[in-house]
């Protein structure tokens, strides 16, 4: 008891910013002053999380002609400075404080999704090669810090990476579908009838959290509703 104690006083005493090095008022790793001016997403799409200018409107254009198989998508920040420059350190750098940091503000930000929230979370995944690549997944992590939080299962088995796909950061839209078509299979034993937490790091175009969900769907999951940590505007 008393080794644990002295323990949370060291990490609070040696607790420095992500971001900006201070060491007051670090909370889940980054100071309050840096954690307010983080690009708050605020009013968005409920089918794609696309910023709204309008807050009379629930849906982007592109949802109301072509609604998305999962039934809302929800991101804390815009893909800016710094969050979008946290989450490169975290997938590519190895820096599993950033992507940490990040996950526990997402987590107290969004909040459990209200009492019909998931039963289940579920991190998109990545292919075994490229995970094996990389060493860690990191939709899993996120995953797994908000499965803590809000005390919801997380599972990573119920979704797989069937086929590998190419980079997708510089293709458009129809590409990535094109590319991303079939790409994943749901375990129907895991998710059938199961409202599931979808979770990425980052929405761009969308197309992969809708393929995911279509392959969680048609498993026999009841709903999909998306969590990210941030969205490109």
């Amino acid at each position: 008891m008393i080794l644990r104690i002295l323990g949370q006083l060291l990490d609070r005493q040696l607790a420095r910013c992500l971001l900006c090095g201070t060491g007051e008022r670090v909370t889940n790793g980054i100071c309050a002053p840096c954690c307010h001016d983080l690009p708050a997403l605020g009013h968005s799409c409920q089918g794609c999380a696309l910023p709204l200018p309008n807050n009379d409107d629930h849906l982007c254009a592109t949802c109301q002609q072509q609604p998305p198989p999962q039934s809302q998508s929800r991101a804390c920040w815009y893909y800016a400075y710094p969050v979008a420059q946290l989450i490169q350190r975290f997938k590519y750098q190895r820096d599993l404080a950033a992507g940490r940091t990040l996950a526990e503000l997402a987590a107290s930000t969004l909040q459990p999704l209200n009492a019909q929230g998931p039963d289940l979370l579920v991190p998109v995944p990545m292919h075994w090669r490229k995970q094996f690549s990389r060493g860690y997944n990191q939709a899993q992590l996120i995953a797994n810090t908000l499965s803590t939080q809000w005390h919801i299962p997380v599972e990573p088995r119920a979704l797989c990476k069937v086929t590998p796909t190419d980079s997708q950061q510089k293709l458009r839209r129809n590409r990535r579908k094109k590319n991303l078509a079939r790409s994943f299979k749901a375990c129907a034993e895991l998710v059938t009838g199961l409202h599931i937490g979808l979770v990425d790091d980052v929405i761009t175009t969308g197309a992969t959290l809708e393929a995911a969900a279509q392959a969680l769907l048609d498993a026999g999951a009841l709903e999909v509703s998306a969590i990210a940590l941030a969205r490109t505007p």
